[in-house]
């Protein structure tokens, strides 16, 4: 069996609204669209689908509509966009559009922020290099930026910092992300803390855009929109269309009355975000603790940001996805780094429940380990 690859696109609207011409004969195409630096929302088309314009315009507005009707103040304030996109009558569309969303866009940017982004990394230069070269194109700077290496087996990854005298190298010796994540929060000299995996690219305004959630005095933690930046291959798309990093484009808080709500169920916080795209208040780790190194090292696999993210919901602060602080993630390329991949995600989903069962007793993490989880798995087996 082949697999075709998807091409993605990016449009920044009105490009796009129309159905765009699209060969899906030998693959597949990933939509994205854009007002200009906000991302709205994507639609997939399958190779070999054809799709006519009425098709097209119904997708389209199904992928739009979460994000314009969060962000329209009230529901009259959003005009009867739907019906002017299926009628075509891009005009009004697209100053409805502008009456919503510009008022979201910065007219002024700030030179830098108190921002701390840290990069943990192992044995992947040329990634580092990449994430470092696109960092440099922010519009607004972060104050720092620290790369631990994590107990790399050489010298490529110093060499690769030494480019750039702007960035600070440590090496952590000891293996285990969470450690050297920790490592990174305690080198850091800004109150707020952003983590990047060496393998995404920030859009120019994530800098600005996590330090401008934390504005919100309620906000202890952030989490970020990641979309694909390739889905080349069968592994990547398994990934993203199984497994995706992408909490779609509505922004959202979760707090105390979240946490309540799910906490007979086991809260899903696993839904909160990746960690390849995360911040933190500095001070919030006095709070809780720094993240816990039994996690993302030996037995245990990975899930040391939601278990995180349980404890920051315990502790009775709230989280922030905003949607607006965009990477780009590159999935792995080949099925046996995939299955690696999922094999550990899932022991640490499991590891991670566990301990945050015991941290509260009256969480329904036992349930979920015994019962949802299982059905989960049977399900995607039947799928194939």
């Amino acid at each position: 069996m082949t697999h075709p690859p998807y091409h993605i696109r990016h449009y920044s609207l009105p490009d796009g609204l129309q159905l765009p011409k699209l060969d899906t004969t030998a693959a597949g195409h990933y939509l994205v669209y854009w007002w200009k630096d906000i991302p709205l929302g994507h639609v997939r088309i399958a190779p070999g689908e054809t799709l006519s314009s009425e098709q097209y315009t119904q997708k389209l507005a199904e992928s739009l509509s979460p994000a314009l009707e969060a962000y329209a103040p009230d529901a009259a304030a959003l005009p009867p966009w739907q019906a002017w996109l299926s009628s075509g009558n891009t005009p009004p569309l697209l100053h409805g559009m502008a009456q919503v969303l510009d008022p979201l866009l910065p007219h002024t940017l700030p030179a830098t922020v108190p921002v701390s982004v840290v990069i943990c990394t192992r044995n992947r230069p040329a990634l580092l290099q990449n994430c470092l070269e696109l960092l440099r194109n922010q519009r607004c700077q972060p104050q720092e930026i620290l790369v631990v290496d994590n107990a790399s087996s050489d010298k490529a990854t110093e060499a690769v910092v030494n480019q750039y005298p702007e960035v600070r190298y440590t090496y952590e010796a000891r293996g285990g992300l969470d450690i050297a994540r920790n490592t990174g929060i305690r080198l850091a000299s800004c109150p707020l803390v952003a983590f990047l995996d060496d393998d995404v690219v920030a859009h120019p305004l994530w800098v600005y855009r996590v330090w401008q959630s934390f504005e919100d005095p309620q906000v202890a933690a952030l989490t970020g929109l990641v979309l694909a930046a390739e889905l080349q291959t069968e592994a990547q798309q398994i990934f993203e269309w199984h497994w995706s990093f992408n909490r779609g484009y509505r922004n959202k808080l979760y707090d105390q009355q979240y946490f309540k709500q799910t906490l007979a169920i086991g809260p899903p916080v696993w839904e909160i975000g990746a960690g390849a795209n995360m911040a933190f208040r500095k001070s919030v780790f006095e709070q809780v603790g720094y993240f816990n190194e039994l996690l993302d090292v030996g037995a245990a696999g990975c899930n040391g940001d939601s278990e995180m993210w349980f404890r920051i919901l315990a502790g009775g602060f709230s989280i922030r996805y905003n949607p607006l602080a965009v990477v780009h993630h590159t999935h792995r390329r080949e099925l046996s780094g995939l299955k690696k991949q999922i094999y550990y995600y899932m022991r640490g989903f499991a590891t991670a429940a566990l301990l945050q069962q015991q941290q509260q007793r009256q969480a329904g993490y036992r349930k979920h380990l015994l019962l949802v989880l299982p059905k989960f798995y049977v399900k995607l087996i039947r799928q194939g």
